[in-house]
């Protein structure tokens, strides 16, 4: 991409999830495909198995979008570890100004993935970061509406699915799947938005120079 006649490097977007069955999983994968269509380097990183290569690539991330299974009305004990460990981080600004997101998926339709949702929001404004919300009006709210519209559950911080708990990792609502993938693509595209506003505010001469 250019941009004032520079080259603007395709945005660098990581997912990091954590998954108990594997629901999440295909939702980070969702994600993932989304952002890679509107042209973002994307990595997926699953949280609860960390390596110092993961790390690098959270640091080196211009957006990070955050999901997490809800389970007992927040997010998962393994994403909480994961938040946890990031302390100094948050303490040394590491990921200050980086862009985010977040998803969710749990068994019930609600399943309070509220709740879940506004941890992640929290969890990233503990890191300075700028949260991106999912960007799509509520679906299956009338009577000609249906189960397969994008965001069917209504969700607007975030995205949210609903997965049945018996369900294998391919069950996961084909609706859903798509209401994440847009996620990563609205994703992609304002990470890319924020690297050129930074490119432009370089560019530009300070107060005091003009």
């Amino acid at each position: 991409m250019t941009h004032n006649g520079s080259d603007i490097a395709a945005p660098a977007v990581a997912v990091a999830y954590h998954s108990g069955f594997g629901h999440t999983a295909t939702l980070a994968e969702a994600v993932a495909a989304g952002a890679r269509e509107a042209g973002a380097v994307v990595a997926t990183v699953a949280v609860d198995r960390m390596t110092d290569a993961d790390w690098d690539v959270l640091d080196s991330a211009d957006g990070i979008v955050f999901g997490s299974a809800t389970y007992m009305g927040n997010v998962s004990a393994a994403f909480q570890g994961f938040a946890e460990s990031t302390g100094r981080r948050c303490f040394t600004g590491a990921w200050r100004d980086k862009v985010a997101a977040g998803f969710t998926n749990s068994g019930g339709k609600s399943g309070d993935k509220l709740n879940t949702l506004v941890s992640l929001a929290v969890f990233a404004a503990q890191h300075h970061m700028h949260w991106v919300s999912l960007g799509l009006p509520p679906g299956w709210n009338h009577s000609k509406a249906s189960e397969n519209d994008l965001n069917r559950l209504g969700f607007f911080l975030g995205a949210g699915a609903q997965t049945d708990v018996d369900a294998d990792p391919d069950g996961v609502h084909a609706a859903d799947v798509a209401t994440h993938r847009h996620l990563g693509h609205r994703f992609a595209l304002v990470t890319r938005q924020f690297i050129v506003g930074r490119s432009v505010t370089a560019a530009a001469p300070s107060p005091a120079a003009s």
